[in-house]
């Protein structure tokens, strides 16, 4: 029997959050959505107007067995600008904001370590802002949202361009 587990991390937009993690061995599934607020159910512009005290995240399904939380941690940090508190690239705010959301104490550990190698790997000047956070309540986004890559190829590249993720990436973690 398969042992599945989930993690869950804040990127900024979650569109931009899905297909780096998508199609790879082990993972199950991702659902892209709103968690660590105060706000129960809330919607798509509950969390936009920054009220609703969530991020912007997506939850990963996962076989460990198969593709390990270490290996999403690994992936995770270069999608994103970890010295950023005021949101990410072109979206601001605080919906849009950094963190971890850890499942299980290893997890939690694994992410303060891999946090703790960035800090210590002098490739940013800025300090390391990326919570990590014990997970809290997960509220799938609406089904625009999902998979937004795939339904949408043309507005996804368009937005991702205009974002600044990409230089930024090839800039810091290439």
């Amino acid at each position: 029997m398969k042992q599945i587990e989930k993690a869950t991390f804040a990127g900024g937009c979650f569109w931009c959050m899905v297909k780096p993690f998508d199609q790879l061995p082990g993972i199950e599934g991702i659902v892209s959505g709103y968690s660590g607020g105060h706000v129960q159910d809330p919607s798509y512009e509950d969390v936009k107007k920054g009220d609703s005290g969530h991020y912007e995240v997506v939850q990963i399904t996962f076989d460990p067995s198969l593709f390990s939380y270490k290996q999403l941690l690994d992936l995770y940090w270069p999608q994103i600008d970890p010295t950023d508190d005021g949101g990410q690239f072109q979206d601001r705010g605080d919906s849009y904001r950094t963190a971890i959301f850890y499942h299980n104490e290893q997890q939690r550990q694994l992410a303060e370590e891999t946090k703790k190698e960035i800090e210590q790997s002098g490739r940013f000047s800025k300090p390391i802002v990326t919570r990590i956070l014990p997970s809290a309540p997960f509220y799938p986004a609406e089904d625009y949202h999902q998979d937004f890559y795939k339904k949408n190829p043309k507005e996804y590249k368009e937005d991702r361009a205009q974002s600044g993720r990409d230089e930024f990436i090839e800039k810091n973690w290439k």
